[in-house]
């Protein structure tokens, strides 16, 4: 049962390829310059920070002590694996192994029910402006009960969005903002479906789909998406060079 998820986002990623053939993503391989490799590892590490600051909040919350430096190094890592092995999610469980298993959960939770509210939110502004109220009021008042965790969970989704649009302009995209911030909130947001293999298989297919629905072209959605993966996998590399050094393995204190 543990290869039904990649195999499953393996099928999507294969089916985008048959409905736009090979060159969006040679496109999205070529797209990638030194400039917008060095853009999306700055904002990576701004992410992870936050991601970090996170985590270390909600693991003092419940008794366990997790230094910044390690929990960034680790956090890190966590990142390198989900980005190069299967189902996107090896690197929270190493991370839940090493560090505990409740603070992980409370962490990956807590950034994912942010960024799906906030996505929600923009998503719904146009079509039931009262659900996106809803979801807005419950951000706030998350906000209110758990300012640091939910501050941290908004400027890491931030950090992901604009390492979207850097990938989006990149790519040739000539959308204007308003078009492209809510393709980037819905793609980010299936990305976290762990129906993928190592990030790559909902965000493509869901990409095609809402730029073809938004008139853009799937092909432009599906470059756009696969050069994000690019360049999210080179920004995780960070964390290969950890893992080859074994450098950061901070100790934890409970």
């Amino acid at each position: 049962m543990r290869w039904v998820k990649p195999i499953g986002g393996l099928a999507i990623l294969v089916g985008v390829g048959w409905c736009v053939g090979p060159e969006p993503f040679v496109t999205a391989i070529r797209s990638a310059g030194p400039a917008t490799l060095a853009i999306a590892l700055l904002l990576t590490a701004l992410t992870t920070l936050c991601c970090a600051w996170r985590w270390r909040v909600l693991a003092r919350g419940m008794g366990v002590e997790v230094p910044l430096p390690a929990a960034v190094g680790a956090y890190y890592r966590s990142q390198f694996l989900n980005a190069t092995l299967p189902t996107g999610v090896l690197g929270d469980v190493q991370r839940a192994v090493r560090h505990g298993t409740l603070p992980v959960v409370a962490d990956r939770g807590a950034g994912q029910a942010v960024q799906v509210a906030v996505g929600g939110a923009v998503l719904l502004l146009g079509p039931a402006p009262w659900a996106a109220a809803l979801l807005a009021a419950g951000v706030g008042a998350a906000l209110m009960r758990w300012p640091q965790v939910v501050t941290a969970s908004l400027l890491a989704s931030g950090g992901h969005v604009l390492v979207f649009l850097v990938a989006a302009r990149a790519a040739g995209t000539d959308a204007t903002l308003t078009e492209l911030l809510p393709l980037a909130l819905l793609v980010l947001v299936a990305a976290a479906v762990p129906l993928n293999v190592a990030g790559w298989g909902p965000r493509e297919g869901v990409a095609a789909a809402a730029f073809a629905a938004a008139g853009l072209g799937a092909s432009q959605g599906a470059t756009v998406a696969a050069l994000y993966g690019v360049l999210a996998l080179v920004a995780t590399l960070p964390g290969g060079l950890l893992l080859a050094t074994g450098w950061g393995r901070g100790a934890v204190r409970a």
